[in-house]
């Protein structure tokens, strides 16, 4: 069983892999012997991570909500590391505001990122493994968000719902094809976006962030806020050949916030 977590010599592209929970997957998957293409918006910090991680990793700019932008990163990252054998599709973004007063605008941009994103990402990843042949993995991010509507996060949720209702679609249609398809579905995070959210949500409710953040870790069984890694690690397994039976699952990672 040790031999089907190991990853050794294989190639990933990894969407909104420069920071947060995008850079803790890149890093875990190169510390299991991946080749990572961290694609991001912010070229320079996929720059700095893919220097960091060394000479298995390379970084492209993308911008998932436009299909050229999406194509032309996955082309260089193919070209770059030979093959292509997982996705992991992170990128993502997150306003808040009453669902009353939700803009369009904020409405378009949640769902042009969290859902469009997802869509053409797999779309064009789907179409390479089976133009290939191949065997292939992907990995979306969802979110508790995506299996228990968020109030003051409405728009959000409809994003991560829909990312769950085409996880489960895809993993079907390809399941012939021996390509898996699951999502992982995070907490309460620590990471860049969290910190804007407990200001955003303590402004709302009236609260403190230092009373928000409390409130979130009350709500956690395991106690504790979540780190990057926890998902990351989830990432890799389902990424291994250890998952090799899964298919179009929504997996928990949320410390015991929601389960089902």
């Amino acid at each position: 069983m040790a031999d089907a977590f190991d990853l050794k010599g294989r190639r990933a592209i990894v969407t909104g892999g420069a920071r947060g929970i995008g850079a803790a997957i890149v890093r875990a998957l190169a510390r299991a012997g991946v080749r990572v293409a961290i694609a991001d918006l912010d070229l320079a910090a996929a720059q700095a991570l893919a220097g960091e991680i060394g000479g298995g990793g390379a970084a492209f700019e993308i911008d998932v909500r436009d299909r050229a932008s999406t194509q032309r990163a996955f082309d260089k990252a193919v070209e770059r590391l030979g093959e292509l054998d997982i996705l992991c599709a992170n990128a993502g973004v997150s306003t808040m505001r009453r669902a009353v007063d939700i803009t369009d605008e904020e409405w378009e941009f949640n769902l042009a990122v969290n859902a469009r994103g997802i869509f053409l990402s797999n779309q064009i990843a789907c179409r390479y493994f089976l133009s290939e042949k191949r065997r292939g993995v992907i990995v979306n991010t969802a979110s508790l968000a995506g299996k228990v509507g968020a109030p003051l996060l409405a728009h959000y949720s409809a994003s991560k719902f829909a990312v769950l209702g085409w996880t489960q679609a895809l993993a079907r249609e390809m399941a012939p094809h021996e390509i898996r398809v699951n999502a992982v579905c995070p907490g309460f995070v620590r990471t860049s976006m969290q910190e804007r959210e407990i200001v955003w949500e303590g402004e709302l409710r009236g609260m403190s962030p230092d009373a928000v953040r409390a409130e979130y870790v009350s709500l956690t069984p395991l106690g504790r806020i979540e780190e990057p890694e926890d998902v990351a690690d989830v990432v890799v397994f389902l990424a291994s050949d250890a998952a090799r039976f899964m298919t179009g699952q929504g997996i928990n990672v949320t410390g015991g916030v929601h389960m089902d």
